[in-house]
């Protein structure tokens, strides 16, 4: 159950919110323009690189590593294969991990790190080999954490991750905006400081995500994989920090978009409807984030697939409509029955080509809710910036206001 008076209480927000889920949401912005400095200070503008790569393998722990991958292989499209390389072991845990290059990795390969961490003690095992196969090697990690010695050793392009809020490395070129009615919103802004091993969020949470993305999105556009040049990144930061401004937890449900899907997404099943390389990378990542941060169950399929693959759902007990019982009977005693609801994301305005009317249709069909996560214009990063953003804020504002789990 959604306590969705709690929503609309920002203090009960804070309250609830002790691992600073809002606020790493609200400082993508500032993570963005520090990470996009920390990459120029590395070395990684002045690159110049005699050609694209044969193929980018993506390894890192968790959603590090996958989130990472599948977002650059979105923005790539066909202009270079990106592969997540993925780990093995006997559990999840970062200490338990890992990761061996493919067998025809060689010198026309580029591999990239990503961690939050840098001490799994699989991944410099993962530099070595590469280093002997002649692979480039390029990570973003800690700076004073095992990975960055193996890769300064490997002769690899090392780049610190920019660190989240009450740490102690290096600050912010600017303070991130706080979100409206918190208690950084009521006074002057600073600028956290603080070593990224002390980050209480994990890589899949909001903020991590752009300190570890952001310098790779320099790289590639470097290697001429994806369009990213410095004002594009400055406007991703701008569009982040507008998202935070709209989505803060003392904007009102009605005029919140994220905070107006959490309660729309309360005792449903969200079937998540992409259309387009990046909208179907943030509906992967939405889906995640509701398992791990809310615990709640998500299905996420690309358009026109969906319509066919959820079809039967919509036809089934899930469907809005489908209530064979008494209408009139008194359900006070009973349990709020699960229905499906479809989240369309998509990535670019709806064409005549688009499954997006289709999509639209099934669900009225099939007397089944419908939300949307359409784009605010700009170029594509941009676009992908606001998708992200609006669904990491949803995701929090589930977990914050989940009755189960306070």
């Amino acid at each position: 159950m959604l306590d969705e008076s709690l929503l609309d209480a920002p203090e009960a927000l804070a309250r609830a919110d002790v691992r600073g889920l809002l606020r790493g949401a609200a400082e993508s912005g500032a993570r963005v323009r520090t990470a996009a400095r920390y990459a120029a200070e590395a070395g990684v503008a002045d690159l110049k690189p005699d050609g694209r790569p044969r193929s980018v393998l993506v390894a890192g722990p968790g959603a590090a590593g996958s989130c990472t991958a599948d977002l650059l292989g979105a923005l790539s499209g066909t202009n270079c294969p990106v592969s997540l390389i993925a780990p093995t072991g006997v559990a999840p845990a970062p200490g338990a991990l890992r990761w061996t290059l493919p067998g025809w990795a060689g010198p026309l390969d580029l591999l990239l790190l990503v961690t939050p961490d840098g001490a799994e003690p699989g991944l410099p095992p993962l530099v070595e080999q590469a280093y002997r196969r002649g692979c480039s090697i390029v990570a973003v990690a800690p700076a004073d954490s095992p990975l960055a010695g193996a890769v300064e050793q490997a002769r690899g392009l090392m780049v610190p991750l920019a660190a989240g809020p009450d740490n102690n490395s290096a600050p912010y070129d600017t303070a991130p905006p706080a979100p409206a009615g918190t208690p950084q919103a009521e006074g002057q802004h600073t600028e956290p400081t603080g070593t990224a091993q002390d980050e209480v969020t994990g890589p899949a949470l909001p903020g991590t995500l752009w300190a570890l993305l952001t310098p790779l999105l320099v790289l590639v556009d470097r290697i001429g994989l994806v369009a990213a040049p410095p004002s594009a990144l400055m406007q991703v930061a701008d569009r982040l920090d507008q998202v935070a401004e709209r989505c803060g937890p003392a904007v009102a449900t009605y005029t919140n978009p994220a905070k107006a899907l959490a309660a729309e997404l309360a005792g449903s099943l969200p079937l998540l409807w992409t259309e387009g390389p990046v909208a179907a990378a943030a509906g992967r990542r939405f889906a995640s984030l509701l398992a791990l941060l809310a615990g709640r169950p998500a299905l996420v399929a690309e358009l026109p697939g969906a319509l066919a693959a959820h079809g039967t759902l919509l036809a089934g007990s899930l469907a809005g409509g489908a209530d064979p019982d008494d209408f009139f009977r008194d359900r006070v005693e009973e349990a709020e029955a699960l229905r499906a609801r479809v989240v369309l994301l998509y990535d670019e305005q709806v064409s005549a080509l688009s499954a997006v009317p289709t999509a639209r249709e099934l669900a009225l069909a099939h007397d089944t809710a419908l939300s949307e996560l359409e784009p605010g214009g700009g170029g594509v990063l941009e676009n992908a910036a606001e998708l992200l953003a609006i669904t990491d804020f949803t995701a929090v504002y589930l977990a914050l206001a989940s009755t189960e789990r306070s």
